[in-house]
């Protein structure tokens, strides 16, 4: 380095708590409330890491009990989509969205001071009020993408807006072969003296 400070951004986790129902996958969705950013606007259940002795794994089920109650156990979250994603204001974060399909107890609102509203959405009819950055995480996780870019630009709206979307995926390489054992060694002939 140069001298200068090292760059550094927020980490966020994002849960896609996910059921399956006969008219399709449903994920769970809350609404956010009071004085925080993007009041009003419907979002994964998510928050940041609380310091550098916490993992993203272990901030994903802290953020989920303390959310919406439920009880994921660690072996049950499984990783889904990373997202850069930089605010229309130009703040920058780097999201980590991880999907849970089992989990102990039923969702509710906790923190009703910064939610007022929790509800099950079909993954393919997202609200039209959601906040951009998870709308691109939540798009970028069904189209099967494993790492996105959403730069938003100045004045572009904090709601997802299908005419600012920025979101782009980041191609990913090809699984690697399975790693195969060397054949065996032929038999050698063995040959007998005369």
């Amino acid at each position: 380095m140069s001298g200068r400070q090292r760059y550094t951004v927020p980490v966020d986790v994002h849960l896609i708590l996910r059921r399956e129902t006969g008219a399709g996958p449903e994920v769970l969705v809350s609404r956010r409330a009071g004085p925080v950013y993007a009041t009003g606007l419907w979002q994964l259940p998510s928050g940041h890491l609380d310091g550098p002795h916490e993992d993203v794994v272990d901030a994903l089920i802290r953020e989920a009990r303390e959310e919406t109650g439920v009880v994921i156990g660690r072996a049950d979250v499984r990783a889904a989509v990373t997202v850069h994603h930089r605010a229309p204001v130009g703040s920058a974060r780097v999201g980590f969205f991880f999907e849970v399909r089992r989990w102990t107890g039923e969702p509710r609102v906790v923190e009703p001071d910064v939610c007022d509203a929790m509800t099950w959405v079909p993954l393919d009819e997202l609200p039209a009020e959601t906040v951009a950055y998870c709308r691109a995480g939540l798009d970028a996780y069904r189209s099967g993408e494993r790492l996105a870019v959403h730069f938003q630009r100045p004045g572009d709206p904090i709601a997802h807006d299908p005419a600012a979307d920025r979101r782009q995926a980041v191609p990913g390489v090809d699984p690697l072969p399975a790693q195969r054992s060397p054949a065996p060694p032929h038999p050698l002939e063995t040959h007998r003296e005369q």
